[in-house]
Order: structure tokens, then C-alpha cells, then sequence
């Protein structure tokens, strides 16, 4: 790709992953690379722009994340965030001190004379989240903002164009913080925003054609938006030499299965070949209660699945995999910790006969596949697709997985959301669903006395799953939910509202 790029150096915070995204969001390409990139790399890189981010560290530790000072003599833009921040103050002959208490949360700010404060708003609210703090600027360098417990908020050199920041820009609590950062891009840097979902469509399917030309091309289709995506991508390049097989487990929710050979075998024409696997993977999660085995024993027939229909279509050239950006990210290639390792399709090349993988969307966040999808003119019912556990349904069923339990939990899964997308908020909710507990109560419908397991609504609002917080969905809503599963589907006589962030829980169940 040749676009301008901004490179944003990895100290590990939390929010490392959405400066990236807020600065693609404005139509600028950044990497999240790993602090200790080497000036030869960075020359290399040839970046408009540096961004330091955030981190848990104190400059004064021994073994804190580091950086060369001879960032600072390449002429390139820089802004340190939080962490980022301070250490620019560290590195340049300023002092970083230890506060008496945290600043953690919303701060009222006063902003001063700067390229980066143009047009905001003087007196504003911004968000903190540090133990220590810049105590002196470096020689050369002026505040530019303040509050009442941190004098040095934001401190800069114009001509050498070096800006610190102690808040953190890239949260919505920060008012008028994509302001501040389009400042950064747009004023000190110069960008002119030519990163867009329209452009790198055209651009991906043009670099496909030419890699892909008269070979044979093979994708695992799930259903899901980054597979969903990816094939649509990989088919405007290859046409017809791509086949994508859809094992269909049993474990979708109510209708998936069907769409997905509705959208991508009928409308949209692909080599798309399904392999109704239901009776099997029901047979093998009998009497299967441990949620480890039951994640097991799905990856295990998946990939026997797989490779039962791989080994039809015969040796292929290419294998097609979703991985996106915080699939890369989460592997360990930032300086964050690695916290899981990711392989879209877990197993497949092993028995899969291919020369090479294909990810077309390695370098994109999740809300930038959506806007791929979208440009492709895939159905919002596909683009918008909540995240959906590769288990399915099985994690979803608390203790063994039967037929019974399978149609109930659809039912009310579909209910719950068809609800929400009338109430106009299934775009405001990061993930909502059903469960079927494990626990049993009494019930009296009609005359007679039932005894049906739990039924449990779920729903978080998040930015990206790693925290999540219960969603306050109004309770006229919540009441229809309810009503309508206890009234429309067998075997529900009790449904209860998880109210529980993450942490202290996970958003699934399992």
C-alpha cells in the first residue's frame, strides 16, 4: 500500500489499540508496532507522523520501555500520549514526579495557544488515567494546557514539532479529543487523509487478481463477518477458482445457516459447498458437559469435516483466512501482552494440501471490515453480525447439549434479538444474547406445574470485548423479551437479566 502512514509506538497501555483506530478512523493509515523499533526501521518506515502511546510504566523503572533520542532529531512529528507523554519529558531533560494519588477519570482542563487545540474548546473535560506526571518541561518547551493537579496537561516545542499530552485523546470521555488528534494529523503533520474503505477495496482486489490469477483458492466459511468478508474480498479477485466450504454444525443461531447459503451460493454466485455436519456433532457432545470438551471436540470434528470436503475439491494453491488486525496485535506483535494466540482457523493447514495463505484483512480492525463489507454490498444482516464463539450454541447451553435445548435457546436467542433491533439498539450493544442456564425452577402455567431450566439474557456494551460493561436496556423492552419467550417457546418459565461487567466476568458464559 502507498499510502501516508503514521506509526504509533507500542508501550503497552490499554488503549493502545484505539489510538490506532481513531487515527484510521480520520482517514489516516497507522501501525501499531512494538516500542523498540530501530531508528533504521523507523527511517525506513517513513512516517508522517509518531505517536507514543500510553503505558503501565514509570519512566524511573528499571527495565521501563524505552526509546532512542534520536527520534526526536528526525524531523517527523511526534505526540506522546500519557505515558508516551512523560517519557518525552524524561528523555528530553524534563522531570517526571510521583503524585500523591492517582488521577484517574474525567478532569476538568483549561487548553492554551496550540496547533493542537485549534478550535476546541478552551475550558473543557478531558480523561486522566496516570500515577505519574510531568513536574518540569524540558528547555524549550512551554505548557500549552493544565488542571488543578496536573500543571503540565500538555506541553510542546512547535518549531520542533514534539507535543505531549498527559490525558488520553482517544477515549470518548475526553470531549473534543478527535479534534485534538485530526489537529495532530492534519495540522503538525500535514496528512491529507487518503485512507479509505473505498480505496483499499480497489486496491486489494487489483494486488489479489494479479497473485491469484488461475489458481485454485479454498476458504472455510463460518458465517461470520471476517470470513464472510474476506471471501467476498478473495471472489471479486478470483471468481469462480474460489470454493468456500461451510460446515454447518448445528450450533447457529436461528437462520445463520441458511443466510449464509441464501447470500454467498445464491445472490452473490460462489463455489460455496455445505457440509451438513449436525447429526455428528450432536452424537459427539452427548452426555458432554465440561466446556473445555465440549470446545474441544468441535474443533476436533471441524477440521475432520473440513478436511472430509478439502480433500474433494483436491490440492489447492491458496487457503483464505479472516484474520484481521487484533488478531496480529494479540499474537505478540505489539509491546502489550500477548493474550492469546491466534489462528483463525485453528488446524486447518495441517490438513488442508495448500502453497499459501491468504488475509486479506490482517491489516484492519473490526469496524473497518464492517466498512468493507459494506463497500462489497454485502446485507447489513451479515455485516453487522454480533461476535459469535467458533462453539456456537454449545457454550451457550450450560451442561449437555441436546436437540431440546438447541431449539429453545434459538428460539429465545431470536426473539431477544429481533426485539432489540426494533428497539433501535442493536447497534448500541456490543453483543446480546441467550443462555441456557443449568440451573432448574418451578413454574405454573396454566393449571399445571413446570420445571424448566433458566433462561438468562445477556448484553455488554464494548469497544473491543477485552472490557465490558452490562447494557441498560430499557425495561419496557426487556419486559417484551421476556414476555414473548415465556409465552412463544416451549420449555421457558423463567428469565433472568446478567447484570455482571467484565471483569470480574467474561462476556460468554463458558
Amino acid at each position: 500500500m502507498n499510502h501516508e502512514k503514521v506509526l504509533v509506538l507500542d508501550f503497552g497501555g490499554q488503549y493502545n489499540q484505539l489510538i490506532a483506530r481513531r487515527v484510521r478512523e480520520l482517514g489516516v493509515y497507522c501501525d501499531l508496532l512494538p516500542y523498540g523499533m530501530s531508528i533504521e526501521k523507523i527511517r525506513e518506515y517513513s512516517p508522517i507522523g509518531i505517536i507514543f502511546t500510553g503505558g503501565p510504566n514509570s519512566v524511573y523503572e528499571a527495565g521501563a520501555p524505552d526509546i532512542d533520542a534520536e527520534i526526536f532529531r528526525l524531523g517527523i512529528p511526534v505526540l506522546g500520549i500519557c505515558y508516551g507523554c512523560q517519557l518525552i519529558a524524561h528523555k528530553l531533560g524534563g522531570k517526571v514526579a510521583h503524585a500523591d494519588t492517582r488521577e484517574y477519570g474525567k478532569s476538568e482542563i483549561e487548553y492554551g495557544e496550540s496547533i493542537l487545540f485549534a478550535d476546541v474548546t478552551k475550558k473543557n473535560i478531558c480523561w486522566m488515567s496516570h500515577t505519574d506526571y510531568v513536574s518540569e518541561v524540558p528547555a524549550g518547551f512551554r505548557i500549552s494546557a493544565a488542571t488543578k493537579t496536573c500543571p503540565a496537561a500538555a506541553f510542546e516545542n512547535a518549531e520542533k514539532k514534539i507535543y505531549g499530552i498527559q490525558f488520553h485523546t482517544e477515549v470518548h470521555h475526553t470531549a473534543e479529543g478527535e479534534k485534538i488528534l485530526r489537529n495532530f494529523l492534519y495540522g503538525v503533520c500535514g496528512a491529507k487523509g487518503d485512507w479509505t474503505m473505498s480505496n483499499f477495496v480497489e486496491e486489494q482486489v487489483s494486488a489479489l487478481k494479479k497473485k491469484l490469477e488461475g489458481k485454485k483458492v479454498l476458504c472455510a466459511m463460518s458465517g461470520g463477518v471476517d470470513s464472510a468478508v474476506a471471501a467476498t474480498l478473495v471472489h471479486r479477485a478470483a471468481g469462480e477458482n474460489l470454493t468456500c466450504v461451510f460446515v454447518d454444525h448445528g450450533l447457529l443461531r436461528k437462520g445463520e445457516a441458511e443466510e449464509v447459503v441464501s447470500v454467498f451460493r445464491d445472490r452473490l454466485g460462489m463455489n460455496l459447498v455445505k457440509a451438513d455436519a449436525r447429526e455428528l456433532f450432536l452424537e459427539k457432545l452427548k452426555g458432554i458437559s465440561d466446556p473445555e470438551r465440549k470446545r474441544k471436540i468441535i474443533g476436533e470434528e471441524f477440521i475432520k469435516v473440513f478436511e472430509k470436503e478439502a480433500k474433494e475439491i483436491g490440492a489447492v494453491d491458496f487457503l483464505v483466512q479472516g484474520t484481521i488486525y487484533p488478531d496480529v496485535i494479540e499474537s505478540g506483535k505489539g509491546a502489550s501482552a500477548v493474550i492469546k494466540s491466534h489462528h483463525n482457523v485453528g488446524g486447518l493447514p495441517s490438513v488442508v494440501d495448500f502453497k499459501e495463505i491468504v488475509e486479506p484483512l490482517r491489516d484492519l480492525f473490526k469496524d473497518e471490515v464492517r466498512k468493507v463489507g459494506t463497500e462489497l454490498g454485502l446485507p447489513d444482516s451479515v455485516v453487522q453480525r454480533q461476535p459469535f464463539p467458533g462453539p456456537g450454541l454449545a457454550i451457550r447451553i450450560m451442561g449437555e447439549v441436546t436437540e431440546e435445548k438447541l431449539q429453545t435457546l434459538r428460539d429465545a436467542d431470536f426473539i431477544m434479538r429481533e426485539e432489540i433491533a426494533k428497539a433501535g439498539l442493536n447497534r448500541d450493544i456490543w453483543q446480546y444474547f441467550a443462555v441456557i442456564t443449568s440451573t432448574y425452577t418451578v413454574g405454573v402455567m396454566g393449571d399445571a406445574r413446570t420445571y424448566e431450566p433458566v433462561i438468562a439474557l445477556r448484553a455488554v456494551t464494548s469497544v473491543d470485548a477485552m472490557t465490558a460493561d452490562w447494557a441498560r436496556i430499557p425495561y419496557d423492552v426487556l419486559e417484551r423479551i421476556s414476555s414473548r419467550i415465556i409465552n412463544e417457546v416451549p420449555h421457558a418459565n423463567r428469565i433472568v437479566y446478567d447484570i455482571t461487567s467484565k471483569p470480574p466476568a467474561t462476556i460468554e458464559w463458558e
